[in-house]
């Protein structure tokens, strides 16, 4: 037997120093909703995508990460103090789920010769060009160790700094300084970058 789930219509996020609403319950006793979460949502999907976007290749396993990230975010809901930090706290569901998905599927995972992608057609104006190093770069991205490559992310892409990175991680600033300058030796170090440039 399923739980009756209620819909209702969504409510904005209450401002700064305001409470939000609590969970409204169906008359049927079934699971509560949060016309906050729904908010949420609605208003940052498009960026928290782009996060999960850069630690997949895959779009499909990206929308996968962001589901399961979301779903841990709504599952603990209430015991999130701070609603105003819920990007980190996504964030961090994101990269953690992630993380355990990288040591799963660590053995089906491996670097190969030659990539499956056919190399990018000659750039004909800059637009062009600025794709093909963009997808250069990714692949080259994708390359790296899971640990580096989350850390490439959010410094550069996520625009996080140091401590910020570190924050998220569960690492000391030292680590994730050093970790980066490795990340950045190998991609200055990659073939098909330095084609591209």
């Amino acid at each position: 037997m399923t739980t009756p789930v209620c819909t209702s219509a969504s409510v904005a996020a209450a401002p700064a120093g305001q409470t939000l609403p609590r969970p409204r319950l169906c008359p049927t006793g079934g699971t509560p909703t949060y016309p906050s979460f729904s908010s949420y949502v609605r208003a940052r999907q498009p960026v928290l995508l782009r996060t999960a976007r850069s630690l997949t290749a895959n779009p499909s396993d990206a929308e996968d990460l962001l589901q399961t990230a979301l779903t841990k975010t709504y599952v603990a809901w209430e015991r999130i103090e701070d609603h105003r930090a819920l990007d980190g706290y996504v964030r961090r569901a994101l990269l953690n789920t992630r993380t355990s998905q990288w040591r799963k599927r660590k053995v089906d995972e491996f670097v190969c010769d030659e990539l499956p992608e056919p190399d990018p057609a000659p750039a004909e104006d800059d637009a062009a060009e600025r794709q093909a190093l963009h997808d250069a770069m990714w692949r080259a991205i994708s390359k790296l160790p899971a640990r580096q490559r989350a850390m490439v992310v959010l410094r550069y892409y996520e625009d996080l700094s140091e401590a910020q990175t570190a924050e998220v991680l569960g690492v000391s600033v030292g680590t994730v300084k050093s970790a980066v300058s490795r990340a950045l030796g190998k991609l200055r170090e990659d073939p098909e970058l330095v084609l591209v440039r």
